[in-house]
Order: C-alpha cells, then sequence, then structure tokens
C-alpha cells in the first residue's frame, strides 16, 4: 500500500532586493511512502473445496466469519473429511449466494462447469457424483455436540502409515512436530465448533510466494493451492518472512491477531485443482526439504474487526 506523508520545505527561495530569503518555509510536500498492507483475503464457505477472493471480512473470535461453515461426511468411511482423504474437494469451488452465515445457502461449483446449491434436495448426490465419492454435505455443529467432530477410521492401523499419507511424506522424510496442532485435533477431525484442521487463520506472505516461484519453476504456484485467510504484501523482503512472526501479535485492519506459529503442510498443497493446476508432488518436497515442512503462518483472533484490501499490516 502506498500512502501520503506530509512534511515540510524550505527548498525554494525567492529574490527579494538584494537578498534571498526563504519562500513558504512551511509548504507542505507529500512523499509517497509504502506500508505492508494486505493484497488479498480470502473465504472458504466449505472445508477443502476452493473459496473466494473477497474485498473485505469480518473477524468474529474464530477467525474470518463464514469461514468453513459447511463440511463433507464421507458416507463410506465415517466422520467429517477433507481434502487430505478426498483429493477431488479441491477441484469443486464454494461461494455464498447471500450473507455469510452458518447454515446459509452456498452455491458449490462442479468440475464440468455446473453449479449445485447447497438447497438443493439433489446436491449430495451431485457433489458425490463429482468426487466419485458417497459424502453428505454438513452445516457446523455446536461444539458440545463433540460425536459429529469425532475422527472417522484411519485409512491403516499403522499409525506412522496413516500420517505419512495424511502429510504426504515420503519414506526419507520427517514428519511435522504434532505439538503445533491443538491437541484436541487427535481425537477430534477439527477443534469442536469449527471445521478448522488446526487454527482460524492462515497468513501467507507475498515474499513466501515469490520464493516458491523462483524455487520451483517447473511447478505451478498458484495461491489457491495455500488457503490463505489473508496475503501480506511484504514488498521486497526476501524469503519467508511470516515464519519468524510466530509469538508475536499484528493490528491489521481494525482488528488483532496473534501469529501462533509455522503451518506445517500436508498432501493438500500437491492436489490438483483443475487442468491447469495439476497435481505436483515437487511444491510439498521443496517445502520439506528446504523449508523446514513448513509455509506460510498460524493465527488466531485476539480482538474481533473488519478487514479490507490495502489495510496496513503493523507487527506490534
Amino acid at each position: 500500500m502506498v500512502s501520503d506523508t506530509m512534511c515540510t520545505s524550505h527548498s525554494y527561495l525567492v529574490r527579494t532586493g538584494a537578498s534571498w530569503t526563504p519562500w513558504a518555509s512551511h509548504v507542505p510536500v507529500y512523499v509517497r511512502q509504502w506500508t505492508v498492507h494486505i493484497s488479498a483475503l480470502w473465504q472458504y464457505p466449505v472445508k477443502s473445496m476452493l473459496g473466494v477472493e473477497v474485498a473485505d471480512v469480518r473477524l468474529g473470535p474464530l477467525g474470518v466469519v463464514g469461514d468453513r461453515t459447511w463440511a463433507t461426511r464421507d458416507l463410506q468411511r465415517g466422520g467429517i473429511r477433507g481434502a487430505k482423504k478426498i483429493a477431488g474437494l479441491m477441484r469443486l469451488a464454494a461461494r455464498y449466494t447471500g450473507d455469510a452465515a452458518v447454515g446459509a445457502e452456498v452455491a458449490i461449483r462442479l468440475p464440468d462447469g455446473t453449479e449445485v446449491t447447497t438447497s438443493d434436495p439433489d446436491v449430495h448426490e451431485r457433489v458425490s457424483d463429482a468426487l466419485g465419492h458417497p459424502v453428505r454435505l454438513e452445516a457446523l455443529r455446536p461444539a458440545e455436540e463433540l460425536d459429529h467432530y469425532r475422527r472417522g477410521p484411519a485409512d491403516s492401523d499403522d499409525l506412522l502409515v496413516e500420517l505419512r499419507g495424511v502429510f504426504g511424506r515420503e519414506p526419507d522424510e520427517p514428519l511435522p512436530d504434532l505439538t503445533a496442532f491443538p491437541p484436541e485435533i487427535l481425537e477430534f477431525e477439527s477443534p469442536p465448533g469449527t471445521y478448522y484442521d488446526a487454527y482460524p487463520l492462515l497468513v501467507l506472505s507475498t515474499s513466501a510466494l515469490r520464493s516458491l516461484r523462483e524455487a520451483l519453476p517447473g511447478s505451478v504456484v498458484d495461491v489457491r493451492r495455500f488457503r490463505p485467510s489473508m496475503v501480506i504484501d511484504t514488498g521486497d523482503e526476501p524469503g519467508h518472512p511470516e515464519l519468524g512472526w510466530a509469538g508475536r501479535r499484528a493490528r491489521v485492519g481494525t482488528a488483532e491477531i496473534e501469529l501462533v506459529g509455522p503451518c506445517p503442510r500436508c498432501v493438500m498443497v500437491t492436489r490438483a485443482i483443475d487442468d491447469d493446476v495439476p497435481d505436483d508432488r515437487a511444491v510439498l518436497r521443496h517445502i520439506v526439504r528446504e523449508l523446514d515442512q513448513n509455509l506460510g503462518a498460524y493465527a488466531t483472533v485476539v480482538t474481533p474487526g473488519r478487514l479490507r484490501v490495502g489495510d496496513p499490516f503493523e507487527l506490534i
């Protein structure tokens, strides 16, 4: 973002008789000044489906209002499931037809370009057909309904095999430090009362996206792979600055957030989105081997408020 900063100047002199004197010694001069700011905001009505880029959002205590208010239940294996298990969810896109709210109608764009809404009587059948897997869309439930959020059966009886599948790790690659995640997700698919994988916000910088594109010239580095809540324009800052923001707070818009720590990445960043953004394991290989498994930073809401594209992002 560029803002105007006023200063004064004495650089203009005028001739008065036999001498030169300062002219308009307090004439305001405006200097263009760049600041770190929000360059994009995203809202994801359905867990693991593509979301929509928006001009402004409201942050509530649990994150972006309207974020992940729907999810798919696996009718074959049980449990709420995301694209870690049902890869095709990343090929579907969701948007609200009206105001964002829990249980509000959402339109889902299917891979063939047609749309179905959560109010349509055949929505479960059409989404299941698009995925090639039987699912049912379910709206967010109160946190007290613990059974709704309880994890479904694992695909493998071997915990390490299961974790390597979820995180997309090769046999010679380490698993992430699981203490980076809230402890309740060992039992539940998401913290009860939410459909988030771990924390409500994901902050990603333009520096990180640029660094990935430079490191992976043969890959399609599309921001949609990484599902950020907000993208922060960090200008010419090199590398991945947000990985160093853990433990700090930031003022953004009328809200305040706390950066919890780096986000360990899973198999979802490898998933195909469409023909232009195909499956790509190289993206995750780079993140695991060169970035200590992390991309972007998790955050929580300290003070709710409203965010708009262009708002300054100020670490405090």
